[in-house]
């Protein structure tokens, strides 16, 4: 083909054509990373990527958020690389929040601001929020650091109030049906504790966010029973676990509350596809109530009762349905004896009652320029240190109480601990040399031969 100056122009047209387009691709490429992102980790337990649970605490955080890292510099050589791992920790946080800011200072060249500040060891990191601060040490996690974060954005700083002297689970026992471990879980998110012995003081402190009753075991004095009714007359919240329908002293409050829980418990045969005992109520249906609005896992309930709260409305109570159990279940009508092993029931029409059964109400009403909340749960069990870790059990536990306590927009999924591992080579040893020098050396030379020998066979074809 004979190219002529008018072909010549046409090509040229044509490549600066291509180029422009090329460039034009290029930066709307670059102006769409820029203002989107999308990332995908693969790691067992999302160690690049923020959880759900830790992306919802920031994005209720209105202001920003100041890290002062005390930290010596960075030694590469000798591995000393805590800033850099600093930087991209707080980096996941930074790209869901953009209002994080990060600071790094050298306790060894600036000391007399460290000791200000209160620093005591390399690496400690102060975080600030809505003029409020707390100090965190090293190794990071982002457990520890979202915890801290739910810390300083609570507003309720008034003490959790639970009743104690009757045999309840108590919030920071170490028995297998104590609540310990939900205890701990509480106080790493801010809260306080109070025992207030009811048998000395005049009535119910009213400066608590809330009482506790964890299914006492014995009966409630008389004198207790009326300032606890009180405390809850006067706008109290209360948190309410209740084991069976015997209700030790409290039917009065109950009463008052239109409360009505089952003699029997939830038998659940679907239980036996995971293995378990048909006494152990499994839920996955959830009432449409703040508590659980957003939640989706599933909880495991033992020995779990009925609880009946119609009457609570006719008593100018809101009633919300918090939990339904066995779906494919049904009610016990009989009582079955605590603990009781390998149970053989069978489901008795017109005599108990056909699944789903509601375990959890719960109660609100406005009182004076305050809302008034409660929570009546027929079931302590599914937070007792044997079952917390079941599930969504400590989950469901933490919104109640948030709840209760008036933070709603810190109830969200929490963010789970770490489950993967990092693996330690010990320097010095044979498997640290075949590791080292295998993917240094080793590694590179055999894809270069191999890259060689391809081409080689590829030319002599």
């Amino acid at each position: 083909m004979k190219i002529n100056r008018n072909l010549r122009l046409q090509l040229l047209a044509q490549n600066w054509t291509f180029v422009l387009v090329f460039l034009l691709l290029v930066v709307m490429i670059g102006y769409l990373t820029n203002q989107y992102r999308w990332a995908k980790d693969i790691t067992q337990a999302n160690r690049n990527i923020l959880t759900q649970g830790s992306v919802n605490v920031l994005k209720q955080m209105e202001g920003d958020i100041h890290i002062t890292v005390f930290a010596t510099n960075d030694d590469a050589n000798h591995g000393d690389t805590f800033r850099k791992g600093m930087l991209d920790f707080i980096a996941r946080y930074q790209r869901a929040k953009k209002n994080v800011f990060v600071t790094f200072v050298n306790p060894s060249e600036e000391p007399k601001l460290a000791q200000d500040a209160g620093v005591k060891v390399d690496g400690e990191t102060i975080v600030e929020f809505n003029k409020r601060s707390e100090h965190i040490t090293p190794p990071f996690a982002e457990q520890e650091m979202t915890n801290l974060l739910v810390r300083l954005s609570r507003t309720n700083q008034q003490p959790v109030m639970y009743l104690d002297g009757h045999g309840e689970r108590l919030l920071q026992g170490l028995k297998n049906q104590d609540l310990g471990e939900f205890g701990k879980q509480l106080e790493s998110k801010g809260f306080k504790f109070a025992n207030p012995d009811l048998t000395i003081a005049q009535a119910v402190p009213s400066n608590g966010a809330m009482l506790v009753i964890a299914s006492p075991q014995v009966d409630v004095s008389e004198v207790e029973a009326k300032k606890i009714k009180a405390y809850i007359e006067a706008g109290g919240n209360m948190l309410w676990l209740l084991d069976d329908d015997h209700l030790h002293g409290l039917q009065d409050v109950a009463t008052y509350l239109g409360i009505k829980v089952s003699p029997g418990i939830v038998v659940d045969k679907a239980a036996e596809q995971y293995g378990a005992d048909p006494k152990m109520a499994f839920a996955s249906a959830y009432g449409d109530h703040p508590i659980t609005r957003t939640f989706m896992l599933r909880t495991v309930f033992p020995e779990a009762h009925e609880v009946d709260g119609q009457a609570s409305d006719d008593l100018g109570w809101k009633v919300g349905r918090l939990i339904d159990v066995a779906p494919n279940g049904w009610l016990e009508s009989d009582k079955i004896a605590p603990g009781a092993q390998n149970l053989k029931v069978s489901f008795e029409r017109g005599k108990d009652k056909a699944g789903p059964i509601n375990i959890g109400v719960a109660l609100e009403r406005q009182y004076g320029k305050k809302g008034q909340r409660v929570v009546v749960i027929g079931n302590a069990n599914f937070l007792a240190n044997t079952f917390i870790t079941n599930g969504g059990n400590l989950d469901l536990g933490i919104n109640i109480i948030n709840w209760l306590s008036g933070d709603d927009r810190l109830i969200t999924i929490q963010p789970m601990p770490l489950k993967d591992i990092n693996i330690n080579i010990p320097a010095g040893s044979i498997l640290a040399l075949i590791v080292g020098y295998g993917t240094q050396y080793v590694l590179p030379i055999a894809v270069l031969v191999a890259g060689l020998l391809l081409w080689w066979k590829r030319r002599k074809a």
